[in-house]
């Protein structure tokens, strides 16, 4: 007996070496830094007391370059799962303090391990990347090592949710992992993503930048689009990671988590006035979001890049919905081609994981110049046609004031499949705007006028009497119902509920060609 337990003293010794990491020295360097350890990160983001450790006790097998006498407890990385709200999830988390939290095989081994466990149990899958990149000692395998986890993070795409969160460096073909993921998190002034770093671009090109300035939280969360969310710590971070969770399926056979909402009033008198009844007037659409949505449940995904466009998740009457929505105060809420993008991936994942999608639509056109045109305006804005017509979730539009030319019908138009749609009785809705058609259909009559200004102001009357408003759609079946501002929440609950076991196949095939 007294064997056995010295064996079980020996296993709880060992399990204590393994999850001290790099040792306290190391340990302390990673707070010095501002930055939580693997294990640290793991108890904050799921349950208390849920997580359920795998492949521990895993090792290098490297014996070149001076590895053979290092020991790298879990090689580097923390994987396992646990719960968040009470629902399972796999995850890694990579061990800054042991190598670096360089990959290398052994490391790769064990998050291809889960990633496929996540998968074949249907649960979302998370990783908490801090890694200084492949390690170089092992060569190839390494290489290969992130291969496999591409490879996977590809073919799972679509099947369960993946979130990535940045919480230190992540460079070179590290970063292609989280790029193919659904969400991407950064932590402000400690996480960066770089193909190259710093000190290449200098030797190539001679620039010279900062690694923050080069692939901060800041830069990928505005500029680059390759960020969803960020927070000033990791602490927030993994808060905003729990947060979305609570609003996804666990994979794509399920519905995403019903919360009910009490309030039965769903009446909205202020949404009257949310919309400047002159058409060239800006104003915020989340405005317009905060009346529709259950209060406080309007989660939005990538708030600062192109913020002509406002996409995320929130609630209606306890349903979860995905919401896109032209933003007048941007750019007068036209489409260029970073929005394109940003609506088209959202619209996409929001299909994946059976969410309904709503559009607020409030839009000039396609956003016209040189740079636009020559940037790919065309292949990136038909992304959007695509998204939509291919999506076979409930969709819905309500259009607000502005619905103009080809981003009309990109914007989930009765044409490419919109199930419901609604206009507010001020919609314009027409090939362009009445000045600009007025000024092309009405030009000899102006030229010839004696008082061209004031025959020009007719014709757009006119045209605005006989084309823009939403009763000439409406009479072809292109507007389903002209609606009352102030009954939009309950006209969507409605339409949401109608939809509910909505079921649309497309043609058998092994997948389309989406114009990437």
């Amino acid at each position: 007996m007294l064997d056995m337990y010295n064996k079980i003293n020996e296993l709880y010794d060992y399990r204590r070496e393994v999850e001290l990491g790099g040792g306290d020295d190391r340990i302390e360097k990673q707070h010095d830094k501002g930055k939580l350890t693997a294990r640290e990160r793991i108890d904050l983001l799921v349950d208390e007391g849920s997580f359920v450790e795998l492949n521990p006790f895993i090792e290098h097998r490297c014996n070149d370059f001076g590895l053979q006498d290092k020991k790298g407890p879990g090689d580097g990385v923390v994987t396992g799962y646990g719960k968040v709200h009470g629902r399972p999830i796999y995850l890694f988390s990579q061990d800054f303090t042991v190598f670096g939290g360089a990959l290398g095989e052994m490391h790769a081994k064990k998050i291809a391990y889960v990633m496929d466990l996540a998968a074949k149990t249907g649960t979302p899958f998370i990783g908490l990347n801090d890694s200084g990149g492949a390690r170089i000692q092992e060569g190839v395998v390494s290489l290969d090592g992130y291969g496999q986890i591409f490879y996977r993070n590809s073919i799972y795409s679509g099947v369960i949710p993946q979130i990535s969160v940045i919480m230190g460096p992540c460079a070179g073909g590290a970063v292609y992992s989280p790029a193919i993921t659904d969400f991407v998190f950064m932590v402000e002034k400690t996480s960066q993503m770089f193909i190259t770093g710093p000190k290449v671009i200098e030797t190539v090109t001679g620039e010279k930048i900062t690694a923050e300035n080069l692939g901060g939280a800041k830069v990928h969360n505005e500029i680059s689009g390759n960020a969803h969310f960020s927070g000033e710590t990791e602490e927030e971070v993994l808060g905003k990671v729990r947060l979305l969770l609570s609003y996804l399926p666990q994979n794509n056979g399920e519905k995403p988590p019903f919360r009910s909402y009490n309030d039965n009033d769903h009446y909205r008198p202020d949404l009257a006035d949310a919309v400047p009844f002159d058409a060239v007037r800006p104003y915020d659409v989340r405005n317009v979001i905060s009346q529709v949505v259950d209060e406080h449940s309007f989660l939005e995904v990538q708030k600062d890049f192109s913020k002509n466009i406002v996409v995320g998740l929130a609630r209606i009457n306890g349903e979860v919905v995905g919401l896109v929505c032209n933003q007048p105060k941007v750019m007068a809420g036209g489409l260029d081609i970073n929005s394109s993008d940003k609506a088209a991936r959202f619209i996409r994942f929001c299909d994946s994981f059976n969410i309904p999608l709503i559009t607020f639509e409030d839009v000039t056109g396609f956003f016209p110049g040189v740079k636009q045109e020559h940037g790919g305006i065309i292949r990136h804005g038909a992304k959007i046609l695509y998204a939509y017509s291919e999506a076979t979730v409930p969709k819905i539009t309500v259009i607000l004031r502005k619905a103009y030319g080809g981003a009309y019908v990109a914007l989930n138009s009765k044409s490419i499949g919109a199930d419901i749609v609604y206009a507010w009785p001020n919609a314009e809705i027409a090939v362009m705007g009445p000045q600009g058609a007025a000024n092309i259909i009405f030009a000899q009559d102006i030229q010839n006028s004696e008082n061209p200004e004031v025959t020009r102001a007719q014709k757009i009357e006119e045209y605005r009497e006989k084309f823009a408003n939403p009763y000439v759609a409406a009479k072809l079946g292109m507007v389903d119902d002209v609606v009352d501002p102030r009954e939009t929440r309950i006209k969507l609950i409605q339409a949401l509920e109608m939809l509910r076991n909505k079921q649309e196949d497309r043609p058998k095939k092994k997948h389309g060609n989406i114009p990437l």
